[in-house]
């Protein structure tokens, strides 16, 4: 039955390709379909959907087998394609440094330089830019130096790597980490908004400063609004019970508007968090892995001194991250690599004036004790 004048004829919907048994690579019949649809003019979202896989999966195959440089007429051909996938295919595949003596010897050189596998690369491309032989990433670099059953490079040679490692050693990833403690922690995501636009007074940023060998260690408390410090004395050890007790005795002499919070690392030393909260009615938050920057009035206060990029350098100045008024701080008072345990309480009592003593910028130059001062004085 024909159509009547001046109406048009629907479109005819594209069959589906049937689907094969999962694969990441593309079958021959998928090629053909692609050869096919794109005479047709289609979009290669819309071949992507027809045949159950990624448009960049699409793209990019389009992209490394047509036979013009243009964009426009995209000549595709299916059995080429087909050819240089299963040329591609066999494993294990020829190593570009094993078998290129030239790279080999001008990796091996720099590395004795002790130049980064990333440096090298960069090297390669700019002195050889119209050979692509001699073009590699360094992660071929990295694999031909841990990958030892491949040999193209000498075993020693991973001793000029800045970490100086002979294997490569897996990261745990954040979402796979073990629940450290029995009793859940309240992230610091939870924090009152209070404590960390500094307003409020009354919210504490504790850490352990440890010895030599990790066998004795000191506490230390911050308060975020005045920066006034409490060094917390360990000198039974380190432990999660150690610490629970010790800082108990610590807060004791705080007023109860000044027991708001406490924030602290995922350090082990926490263990007993919940009795500590449960006893001082004072809730803990704990920082999320690996960010040492959500207790910034701690660390500035505490490592400025170990020479770290943008804190005190030991010399009299501070980094951009640090006030002149922060020079030195407690590591001028126990040195990194010392025992900690030697110093008594009444030592502690003396070098915690002195801390909070020292004029601040960030205060308009007056003391955390005299803040303190004036806070309790209202």
């Amino acid at each position: 039955m024909s159509c009547p004048a001046g109406t048009k004829r629907a479109p005819v919907p594209k069959e589906q390709v049937p689907a094969a048994e999962p694969s990441r690579n593309l079958f021959e019949h998928e090629r053909i379909h692609i050869a096919d649809r794109l005479r047709e003019r289609a979009s290669i979202r819309s071949i992507a959907a027809e045949l159950g896989r990624s448009p960049s999966t699409i793209s990019r195959e389009i992209r490394r087998n047509r036979t013009d440089g243009t964009r426009k007429q995209r000549h595709y051909c299916p059995f080429a394609a087909q050819a240089r996938a299963d040329a591609r295919r066999p494993r294990p595949k020829p190593s570009k440094i094993g078998h290129n003596p030239q790279l080999r010897d001008f990796i091996q050189g720099h590395l004795d330089k002790r130049w980064s596998p990333e440096q090298i690369c960069q090297a390669l491309r700019t002195r050889f830019p119209d050979r692509p032989e001699m073009h590699v990433v360094h992660e071929t670099v990295y694999q031909a130096l841990y990958l030892q059953g491949r040999g193209e490079l000498r075993r020693e040679l991973f001793r000029a790597l800045r970490t100086g490692c002979a294997r490569r050693k897996p990261h745990r990833q954040a979402q796979q980490r073990q629940k450290r403690f029995s009793r859940p922690m309240v992230m610091i995501s939870e924090r009152p908004a209070e404590a960390a636009d500094r307003a409020v007074p009354g919210h504490w940023e504790g850490d352990l400063i440890v010895g030599k060998d990790s066998g004795s260690a000191l506490g230390t408390l911050v308060e975020r609004s005045t920066r006034y410090v409490m060094l917390v004395h360990l000198p039974s050890g380190r432990s999660a019970e150690d610490v629970r007790d010790a800082l108990q005795t610590t807060v004791q002499t705080l007023p109860p508007h000044l027991k708001r919070s406490l924030t602290w690392d995922q350090g082990s030393e926490m263990a007993t968090h919940h009795d500590f909260a449960v006893a001082t009615d004072i809730p803990v938050y704990f920082c999320d892995p690996a960010s040492p920057w959500q207790r910034g009035s701690n660390e500035n206060t505490y490592w400025c001194s170990l020479g770290r990029p943008g804190f005190f350098d030991g010399r009299g100045s501070a980094g951009p991250l640090g006030d002149s008024e922060n020079n030195g701080l407690l590591r001028h008072y126990f040195p990194k690599g010392t025992d900690l345990s030697v110093h008594t309480r009444k030592e502690l009592d003396t070098v915690a004036p002195e801390l909070n003593s020292r004029p601040r910028k960030t205060l308009g130059w007056e003391t955390p004790a005299e803040r303190l001062s004036e806070l309790l004085a209202a």
